[in-house]
């Protein structure tokens, strides 16, 4: 039995956003599905607070799901009690950048860490229903940076993270928000999966082949050009391959698709779409780079109503904070 005099009152879990910037094999034919490559970032995340009390209270965005969550880990780590949940800050919901795993994990690991309990991640995620297809959420929300995952094998277990890598500190990542529009997600999601035809086994291998003999090494050389290069390809292979399910067209975003070919013209680098979208993203060299590139993109006249940001690429996971003893 856990001393309770020795229990934090209160935890606060931070989680930064994170950009699916693509699938690596979406043919399956080596027994593996899926895989991806994704980047933590700064200036967009989720922030909970929570601590003991005698009834369940959710306040903030997105209480309904956050609800779901702690009923399950309630009864899963079989915690008596009630607890009060406080949502500051969440990244929107549908739009590409991992909202629903962010917010899964933070109750997770925050009912643990309030309760002197273990952490385990994949453990939770999966009792959520979370990392079915793209593991990268579950390894940005330990470790940050950009990380790759193997895909899916036929287990339960989530896709194992196979690369880490530390993003280059003056790099910048311009984020391009649409709040008008949704990705596709949930019941949808899975249909749209299940109606696409396995990818052509040459452009799995050819955009594997872009990952591992370009984009890591161009990150551990800190070569923006060949590491853009190689996303802006993956991503022209991935989006034409779900292009169907997105309007026959790359982006769902029309508005976002016009501002990321003026970054294009300008000279960013390696453009795309985050995860079904909307939101869009592409990269700079440095943060006056990024802040010119910025001042371009709000100029364009399909910019009016999108929200447009500068962002850091953050080498550090979910930060998971207690407060004084009771």
């Amino acid at each position: 039995m856990r001393n309770r005099a020795s229990l934090p009152a209160g935890i606060t879990v931070t989680v930064p956003a994170r950009l699916h910037l693509g699938f690596l094999d979406l043919n399956g034919g080596l027994g593996r599905r899926f895989g991806s490559i994704g980047l933590a970032i700064g200036g967009l995340g989720t922030s909970i607070a929570i601590r003991r009390t005698k009834h369940n209270e959710i306040m903030g965005p997105e209480s309904g799901r956050v609800r779901r969550y702690l009923q399950i880990m309630e009864r899963l780590l079989a915690l008596d009690g009630g607890h009060e949940l406080n949502i500051s800050k969440v990244v929107p919901a549908h739009a590409g950048l991992g909202s629903g795993t962010q917010l899964a994990l933070a109750v997770a690991a925050g009912l643990r860490r309030l309760h002197n309990l273990p952490l385990d991640v994949e453990g939770d995620a999966l009792h959520l229903g979370r990392g079915t297809r793209s593991g990268i959420g579950i390894g940005l929300f330990s470790r940050g940076g950009l990380v790759v995952d193997g895909g899916r094998g036929n287990g339960p277990r989530p896709a194992p993270i196979v690369s880490q890598l530390p993003f280059p500190d003056r790099w910048r990542v311009l984020i391009i928000l649409d709040a008008k529009l949704s990705g596709v997600h949930g019941a949808d999601e899975l249909a749209t999966f299940a109606a696409l035809a396995p990818m052509p086994e040459a452009d799995a291998g050819h955009i594997c082949r872009l990952v591992l003999m370009k984009a890591l090494p161009a990150v551990v050389e800190q070569d923006l050009p060949s590491f853009g290069a190689a996303i802006k390809e993956l991503q022209v292979r991935v989006g034409d391959y779900f292009a169907p399910a997105q309007g026959n067209a790359r982006f769902t975003s029309r508005d976002v698709a016009a501002v990321l070919r003026t970054l294009d013209g300008a000279g960013a680098f390696g453009i795309g779409q985050s995860s079904w979208g909307p939101t869009g993203f592409a990269f700079a060299p440095s943060p006056e780079e990024a802040e010119r590139l910025a001042t371009i993109a709000q100029r364009d006249p399909n910019a009016r109503g999108l929200d447009i940001r500068v962002c850091k690429g953050l080498n550090r996971g979910a930060e998971i904070v207690a407060h004084a003893s009771i």
